[in-house]
């Protein structure tokens, strides 16, 4: 049941350098539909949350330049809820500028933060979790709320949360630790142990509790924000975020506040979850043929090719023959080849080709 005192902040200022070249910075993956269902990966995290939250009271933090997506894929919005950054500055300084403003709005809400590119496959089972999840937080108001994935393999390329199985509340468990993406020894010790869950990116926490941890352990940037309190909601907020977003500490709020407060909980849960932060990822959940390729191309002719990802918009015919294992992509005349289980290393490419090029490829 929606609350009025229930709101959504979804980030979508990335621009998804690993899905490069189709994700570019003029375009990134989230306003684009990446699987052919007629819909972003953003617009079906707002209809998501549409489900917890009055429309009016879901913000979306992104790029500036690229409020033009959101407007096209959104009817109805208002500019207030949509917060333009002028640069990128990491997750901590835009989940704070969205839950000062909420907070000066509505004291009492409770925010989830929820990241745009994420695909969720079962949507009924994540809306009840998530529903759970503000009720938790209704009543822990205490509380910094973390969903975490029960993972299904040895993946290096997640962070991993500890729950402390001696303290729980419910269903719901006290985090022990945080480790950021590990070796694949160590996932595979994390998965054998039954203790450990993938950390989504994904949280619920009241708006007093999280400005309180910004005093608490990122006083700089409760500072600047603090002071737009004076602004928000008028029309001198752009300008004050324009002058003050370049002193924002370049941070993510999982090492800012996450790691550091003592009041983080996390609830385990299973809805069908990927960040599509690779090829990979696209890969393991699209529709494959009987040699385990998937295509994505108007045009193709493939003899004794398996376990490929052949995906190009503007070549008039691509013919494969005898390779296997390979992520193709080609966009805007910007063609990609490569090994999918080195997928991980596309993000040394495109810093090489912007090293070599600039911002003209990417």
């Amino acid at each position: 049941m929606k609350k009025e005192n229930h709101f959504g902040i979804i980030m979508a200022g990335g621009v998804g350098s690993r899905f490069w070249p189709m994700s570019r910075k003029n375009k990134p993956k989230q306003f684009l539909d990446i699987f052919g269902t007629g819909k972003s990966l953003f617009l079906e995290a707002f209809e998501r949350l549409l489900e917890i939250c009055p429309k009016e009271n879901i913000y979306i933090v992104t790029n500036e330049s690229y409020r033009k997506y959101i407007l096209e894929q959104i009817d109805g919005l208002d500019d207030n809820q949509i917060l333009g950054e002028p640069m990128a500055k990491n997750t901590a300084p835009c989940i704070a500028y969205a839950s000062y403003k909420i907070h000066k709005k509505c004291p009492d809400a409770t925010i989830s933060v929820l990241p745009s590119d994420h695909l969720i496959l079962d949507k009924t089972k994540f809306i009840t979790i998530l529903a759970e999840g503000y009720d938790f937080v209704d009543s822990h108001t205490d509380a910094l709320l973390t969903l975490g994935i029960t993972p299904t393999r040895p993946d290096t390329g997640y962070g991993y949360i500890q729950k402390d199985e001696k303290n729980k509340k419910d269903f719901i468990f006290k985090v022990k630790t945080f480790t950021e993406k590990p070796s694949l020894d160590v996932a595979k010790h994390f998965l054998k142990s039954g203790e450990y869950l993938w950390n989504s990116g994904m949280f619920v926490w009241k708006s007093a509790t999280i400005i309180k941890e910004f005093k608490n352990n990122l006083p700089e940037l409760d500072q600047i924000f603090e002071e737009g309190n004076k602004v928000y909601f008028t029309d001198k907020e752009a300008d004050f975020i324009e002058l003050n977003y370049q002193f924002c500490t370049n941070i993510s709020i999982d090492f800012g506040i996450m790691e550091k407060s003592n009041e983080v909980y996390v609830l385990p849960a299973s809805f069908g979850w990927s960040d599509i932060g690779t090829w990979a990822a696209m890969y393991e959940y699209s529709e494959k043929d009987e040699n385990a390729n998937v295509i994505m191309s108007k045009k193709a002719m493939i003899r004794n090719t398996t376990n490929c990802v052949i995906h190009t918009e503007n070549i008039k015919l691509i013919a494969l023959n005898g390779i296997n294992n390979l992520i193709i992509v080609e966009k805007d005349g910007i063609l990609l080849i490569g090994d999918k289980d080195k997928e991980q290393e596309i993000r040394n490419i495109v810093n090489d080709v912007k090293s070599k090029f600039g911002d003209k490829f990417i």
